[in-house]
């Protein structure tokens, strides 16, 4: 009888713990003379790791020669006017990552042999003993004729069997494929899209603005060797022969270049090339397209790369040997951009302490907000 309430209590107790373990869980109070933690405030700050933007560099003297003795501590780079600090610097070293866009549209039939026999020259002038390269051919459809590979051999033979296809030509999707490749290589390979087509494109899906975009912030350099089965379109006199006056006839408005004299023919020079460069930003901020003939000019300049044009077939090659020894003693300087605005176009100068040189970089490129 004693033990009665003594077992009706623990079952109490008990079925008490139970019913807590069950119960969702709550703030514990906190101990007496414990200090406690105060919330966190509503709005938490976010720290976004800003990617590294690789800008190649090409510098000449005044007679056109590659300038190759500069040190890291001749460049200085700016985003956005605010100097930053280079954190790599290479001279014509990192192993090279190339996709060759190829046409292969009826409209170039005639020039198709010539492609094809440009393998044993991009291997060696462009791809290099360390580099690797993907074949992408285009004309009304776009096919990966060869994934990046490090074979000379493969690499020859995949441009020996380049095949002619139909007359559409979706240049800037094939370009858009070449960059998404390009995009899942090492960080520490230059990434390189060579362009062998016309300026001419139709039906794609994709905006040059797109490409470009996408390009500039992966840290894709475009070159190009332009194709033409149309010289008389272009001995043909255009329906503008230049840009419109910004300033009286005969006078200079926009300043030139350090060290070069300006003359009417500079001067036209310059305002074309800032005309372009207008062209270009608006492109880019809006993922644009473009109606007329400057699409492989215009990708090229936005990424800091080269357009080469071609007229016979030899001066394919010819092109292909020009854009290899540039790329081949080209600087590349990389950076983490500091001091500016993340989102929005992000304008890229690059000075060098060296009098009477020219110095050619990507303008910069754009952050979508």
């Amino acid at each position: 009888m004693l033990r009665s309430p003594m077992v009706a209590v623990l079952l109490v107790l008990l079925f008490a713990g139970a019913g807590f373990a069950q119960a969702p869980p709550g703030p514990l109070p906190p101990k007496p003379g414990a200090k406690v933690q105060p919330a966190p405030p509503e709005k938490a700050q976010i720290k976004v790791k800003v990617s590294l933007v690789s800008a190649p560099v090409t510098v000449r003297d005044k007679s056109g020669e590659m300038v190759m003795d500069l040190e890291k501590k001749d460049f200085r780079v700016f985003d956005n006017a605010v100097e930053q600090r280079v954190e790599d610097y290479d001279l014509g070293g990192d192993p090279i990552s190339l996709v060759i866009v190829a046409e292969t549209s009826s409209r170039i039939e005639a020039l198709l042999p010539a492609v094809r026999r440009t393998g044993i020259l991009l291997t060696e002038s462009v791809v290099g003993l360390t580099g690797e390269a993907a074949v992408v051919a285009f004309d009304d459809d776009i096919r990966l004729d060869l994934p990046f590979s490090a074979d000379h051999t493969r690499i020859g033979k995949s441009m020996e069997a380049l095949r002619m296809g139909t007359s559409g030509t979706r240049l800037y999707d094939a370009m858009a494929q070449g960059v998404s490749l390009l995009k899942e290589r090492p960080l520490n390979r230059r990434r390189v899209i060579l362009v062998v087509a016309e300026a001419a494109d139709t039906g794609s899906d994709r905006t040059l603005g797109e490409v470009l975009r996408e390009a500039q912030v992966s840290n894709v350099v475009i070159y190009s060797a332009t194709l033409s089965t149309t010289a008389a379109m272009l001995r043909a006199k255009p329906k503008q022969t230049g840009p419109y006056p910004i300033g009286p006839e005969g006078t200079f408005p926009l300043p030139g270049r350090a060290g070069r004299p300006q003359t009417p023919t500079t001067e036209q020079q310059d305002r074309t090339r800032l005309d372009l460069m207008s062209l270009l930003i608006w492109l880019v901020t809006r993922a644009a397209n473009l109606v007329g003939d400057n699409a492989l000019d215009l990708a090229t300049m936005g990424t800091g790369g080269l357009n080469v044009g071609t007229f016979k077939d030899a001066s394919i090659e010819n092109a292909i040997s020009t854009i290899g020894a540039e790329l081949h003693a080209q600087y590349t300087l990389s950076y983490r951009p500091t001091g500016t605005d993340p989102a929005g176009y992000h304008e890229i100068k690059v000075a060098v302490a060296r009098p009477g040189v020219t110095v050619r970089s990507r303008p910069g490129y754009f952050v979508a907000p």
